[in-house]
């Protein structure tokens, strides 16, 4: 992957499957060489080798620092990062009892892998952004704009997905100066990923499908369009906002 010349570098978290999967082979075909992340190896190898092209498939667990600060090394010296995608995330974990202590910890281990993740692997990797025309992508939540639903009504999964919109509105302040862009993406309902998991059924598909205006569920493919256009250089006066990927199912706001 090194050895190709004149592609922009991107970078996504969560890259081994459903929607980072499709924004990672998304940006291949425009052209960018791909770094995709994740905590299973086997998994960012096969996404790799089915994209194909400039695909380095780099396992790590970015809640643990350690490992970020290794991935975020390895990565410089690919070359500037032009494009970083925060799209590492998990379903909520469900308090094991009623105890407080158990709530504590199922709100710790979303806020870890919904937040944090992408809050330390901007932060390692922030000093090798391309400046100026970089560009930062998070990809949140509907449930960030209207509480959590269904089976994923825990109110830490929406807090954690929320928490990113507060933080990305910072960086677009702090590095608007230098030419990088800071943006939010918040999908609704996505069929075809990991995040629904026990919890899809026909019924839950059909409730989330009439919830929208344009009566269909969305696809990772929808999330992967949107992200190519806010990682373009065309996107270069688009910054600070969070931008409703959700058929209608939440208005503007």
């Amino acid at each position: 992957m090194a050895g190709v010349t004149g592609r922009r570098l991107a970078v996504v978290s969560g890259g081994g499957s459903g929607i980072g999967r499709a924004i990672a082979a998304r940006l291949v075909a425009d052209g960018h060489r791909v770094v995709v992340l994740g905590r299973r190896a086997a998994v960012l190898e096969r996404a790799a080798q089915e994209i194909g092209g400039p695909v380095t498939p780099l396992p790590g667990d970015l809640t643990d620092p350690a490992a970020v600060e290794h991935l975020a090394a390895r990565i410089a010296e690919l070359g500037p990062v032009d494009v970083l995608v925060n799209n590492a995330g998990a379903t909520v974990t469900p308090p094991e009892d009623d105890s407080l202590a158990a709530l504590a910890g199922a709100w710790r281990r979303d806020l870890d892998a919904n937040l944090l993740t992408a809050v330390l692997l901007t932060t390692a990797l922030q000093p090798h952004l391309a400046r100026p025309g970089g560009r930062l992508v998070v990809i949140s939540s509907a449930a960030a704009q209207r509480g959590g639903s269904g089976p994923h009504s825990a109110g830490s999964y929406a807090a954690a997905k929320a928490a990113l919109h507060g933080w990305a509105f910072g960086l677009a302040r702090q590095l608007g100066p230098d030419g990088v862009t800071v943006n939010v993406l918040a999908p609704g309902y996505v069929q075809d990923t990991e995040i629904f998991g026990e919890g899809w059924s026909e019924d839950f598909h059909a409730r989330k499908v009439a919830d929208t205006l344009v009566g269909r569920a969305g696809t990772p493919e929808d999330v992967a369009e949107a992200v190519a256009y806010l990682a373009s250089p065309a996107a270069g006066y688009l910054t600070g906002q969070v931008i409703g990927l959700n058929g209608g199912a939440v208005l503007g706001r």
